[in-house]
């Protein structure tokens, strides 16, 4: 009876459409949310392509990015005239100016639960102005009416990694969006793939912290055991090595609430930019280097 009411409600989600030939969440998505209309992929180590003499970024085309999203940002940490004159304070907040480097590029946050992915991700996109913040676990439980412990009673794990995938092939489809996911998502390397279609970024909290963080929450179904932190510890040991593929990782101490690791955030993304330029960017300067006029 459960896995009806599961399946049922996932399909009039989906408004009986396949979930590979559509969006199976997309009602669940608001809808201010802007849908890209082609898939981003890496080139070359970078967020960015270029294919056929045209850029895409976060699904995006354009013929000509210089006039489009080359406008003129720099890392905000390393420009004096942004700098204050003690090289701390800033005369803008620094994430208003990671949208016009992400050209559109979304960011995934990863790591266990109870790491702050959420509170840290709506902090992040609000200072941002121009992005959107969703949380897969919320868009799940608005989609199926069950909480996280139901679904794992009727489905069992498998059965909530399964609407987990299905929620994020259907959040990668849009742009300009900041995506809290579940701690176990990365499980599964077909959702990899997605992921790697903006910016990934590892909040990294030791498995004690999150014990205090969490002490006393019973919606988190993998922890209702006999010893919740030596489960925790598992379960970071298992996922380690695919959060450590993310872009970025952001080492979280006790001493800092959400407000401190999005401004870390924040300062790494604008560094990991800086290391990693789109496709376009690379070609102009070595163009320029080489005495090319830059068309």
């Amino acid at each position: 009876m459960y896995n009806m009411r599961v399946t049922s409600t996932i399909l009039l989600a989906t408004l009986s459409v396949s979930i590979t030939s559509a969006n199976a969440f997309a009602a669940f998505v608001p809808s201010r949310v802007v849908r890209q209309t082609t898939a981003d992929r890496r080139h070359n180590g970078s967020f960015f392509r270029i294919a056929n003499g045209h850029l895409f970024a976060g699904g995006f085309e354009w013929e000509d990015p210089a006039e489009s999203f080359d406008q003129g940002v720099e890392n905000p940490f390393k420009n004096p005239e942004i700098l204050g004159t003690d090289g701390e304070g800033m005369k803008i907040d620094p994430a208003r100016l990671l949208g016009p480097r992400l050209q559109g590029s979304n960011l995934y946050f990863v790591g266990m639960m109870g790491s702050g992915k959420s509170a840290v991700g709506d902090v992040v996109a609000r200072r941002m102005g121009t992005y959107n913040f969703l949380d897969t676990d919320e868009i799940i439980e608005k989609a199926t009416a069950m909480s996280i412990p139901e679904i794992f009673d009727a489905e069992g794990e498998e059965g909530f990694r399964e609407a987990e995938a299905q929620v994020l092939d259907s959040v990668h489809a849009y742009v300009r969006c900041v995506i809290s996911t579940g701690g176990g998502l990365v499980c599964r390397m077909g959702n990899w793939s997605k992921l790697q279609t903006g910016v990934v970024i590892w909040l990294d909290v030791d498995p004690e912290l999150i014990i205090k963080r969490i002490e006393g929450d019973t919606n988190r179904p993998l922890l209702q055991a006999d010893d919740p932190l030596q489960k925790l510890k598992d379960l970071l040991e298992e996922r380690r090595e695919k959060y450590s593929q993310a872009d970025v990782r952001i080492e979280v101490t006790e001493d800092m609430d959400e407000n401190a690791v999005a401004d870390l955030v924040v300062k790494e993304l604008h560094n990991f930019i800086d290391e990693n330029p789109p496709a376009w960017k690379k070609a102009k300067a070595k163009a320029q280097a080489e005495g090319l006029d830059w068309v």
